[in-house]
């Protein structure tokens, strides 16, 4: 069985009460028992983890190396500034799929650059609780190419 870890990066934990209009009315709680479900369904063990803490992302991303198959990553404004998580993610020889719930290619300017894009397999945005599911299809897809 395939291991894949979601991680949530800060502000995420607040879901379903942080602006409903750009990221909907869900729960935190209840996105993260769907993408939980859906990654089952998929034949995946799924474990999910948020940080508000720069440094406890690249903490799990480097332990992830070492029992995780791929990785789901939504690492907030992270994305745009740091340097450290897009250096982890280069580090570790697994799948990364970034996803974001809005498009941040549509929002304020200085969302428009991620900065770790370039050392993700891929990039979705835009489709909000959706994005995570895409995720875990896409990593599907990578595993079904090996």
């Amino acid at each position: 069985m395939k291991k894949i870890l979601v991680i949530h990066g800060p502000n995420l934990n607040l879901l379903g009460e942080r602006e409903p209009g750009v990221y909907g009315n869900d729960s935190f709680e209840s996105i993260n028992t769907e993408i939980a479900e859906y990654a089952n369904s998929k034949g995946f063990d799924c474990e999910i983890y948020q940080s508000n803490h720069e440094g406890a992302i690249i903490d799990k991303l480097h332990a992830a190396r070492k029992d995780k198959d791929g990785i789901v990553i939504n690492a907030g404004a992270y994305t745009h500034y740091s340097y450290a998580i897009r250096d982890a993610i280069a580090a570790i020889k697994i799948p990364v799929i970034e996803v974001h719930m809005s498009d941040i290619h549509k929002r304020e300017e200085f969302r428009h650059l991620s900065v770790i894009e370039p050392v993700c397999k891929m990039q979705i945005c835009g489709f909000g609780k959706n994005s995570y599911l895409m995720g875990v299809d896409a990593l599907e897809e990578i595993f079904d190419e090996k």
